[in-house]
């Protein structure tokens, strides 16, 4: 059975997108048939379409939109590598970045000026992100002089802005309703604020475990002991935050939610606001996810949370990533709530084709 579909770098990602209705036709539900054509589960994934990494074995699932005020209903989709599972339970905010981009490309949305809003409802998350898609002389395109840290290449400028992103899977932004937390472990007692802005995160104080912010991806991927101790962490976090179940473990609760990072004072304040490095699905992400971007922002909003003394996000942050300096800006309503958090990004179609799922 062959299945139409779209291969698409979205920020530091790459994702396969899949029109909803050519997915739901090929007479495989959705998990069986997007595990087959990824080629899981196995950890090379060499018999699919999987780049086996967790950044390169995603999914968007897209279809123009019913809804009132929105153009596409977007369902992200993270794929198992080693493991025979799909999980629906969050969204990529780097696979949200072609969602606009390709709904311009493919008709569903016509051009309207030198820029197209495009306004997508993630149905993970139940959020609505704001997609402006560069559309010069009112036409599509898939070109770009755009340039973002952790891709070599440029592209067409997106800038996504993540409309009212607190309580995205707990419905608070903070899901115990304090700024901080104390989670316990073998490397004893690291203050944390549990956060759900876009995507739930346990966001660590990282000099309390020894953790300073600049760590190397490929150091902490290979020192097991530390991202066991990590893990349980998380573990701790999830039951805290509603997640999981009491008595939750490392081995039991979900792989994608919530995320873990962890913050420090930068080694440069003239340079950037915060050191943050991220797990995804396990390992160190190479930049930062777009999601944990907007959780960052979201726990740094907070009185009293785990931000680095003196950080204003009413003047932009600027985060230290493993590939670079990430700014993001964001809105917040007369309260003091973020309305929004817009990160820029780029996009760009890579091939089209059809996928075998026999």
């Amino acid at each position: 059975m062959q299945i139409p579909a779209v291969l698409m770098r979205g920020g530091t990602s790459k994702c396969w997108v899949f029109d909803e209705r050519d997915l739901d036709r090929c007479g495989l539900d959705r998990d069986t048939a997007l595990l087959r054509v990824y080629g899981s589960p196995d950890p090379r994934q060499i018999d699919g379409v999987g780049g086996a990494t967790s950044t390169t074995s995603k999914a968007a699932v897209v279809a123009p939109s019913g809804r009132d005020g929105i153009d596409v209903d977007y369902t992200f989709a993270q794929i198992g590598i080693a493991e025979g599972k799909v999980d629906w339970s969050n969204n990529c905010g780097n696979c949200s970045s072609v969602v606009g981009l390709h709904a311009v490309q493919q008709g569903w949305v016509a051009p309207r000026g030198e820029v197209t809003r495009v306004v997508v409802y993630n149905t993970n998350t139940g959020k609505t992100i704001l997609q402006d898609v560069p559309t010069p002389d009112r036409r599509p395109t898939n070109a770009g002089d755009a340039m973002i840290i952790g891709v070599p290449f440029p592209g067409p400028r997106i800038e996504l802005g993540f409309v009212d992103p607190s309580g995205a899977v707990t419905g608070r932004l903070l899901p115990t309703g304090r700024p901080q937390e104390k989670l316990t472990g073998r490397r004893g007692t690291v203050r944390a604020t549990l956060v759900d802005a876009a995507n739930p995160m346990a966001l660590l104080w990282g000099p309390d475990i020894g953790l300073s912010g600049t760590e190397d991806p490929a150091a902490v991927d290979a020192d097991a002991e530390l991202l066991a101790d990590l893990a349980e962490y998380r573990a701790q976090a999830s039951e805290l935050m509603g997640i999981a179940p009491e008595a939750a473990s490392a081995d039991t609760v979900s792989r994608a939610i919530p995320k873990l990072a962890w913050i420090a004072p930068a080694p440069d304040p003239a340079v950037a606001d915060a050191a943050v490095r991220m797990l995804s699905m396990g390992r160190t992400h190479p930049a930062l996810a777009i999601t944990g971007l907007v959780a960052v922002t979201g726990a740094c909003s907070v009185p009293g949370s785990v931000a680095p003394p003196g950080t204003d996000v009413s003047a932009g942050l600027r985060i230290l990533s493993p590939s670079g300096v990430i700014g993001v800006r964001s809105e917040t309503n007369p309260d003091g709530s973020l309305s929004a958090v817009f990160v820029e990004r780029t996009a760009r179609r890579i091939a089209t084709a059809e996928l075998e799922a026999s």
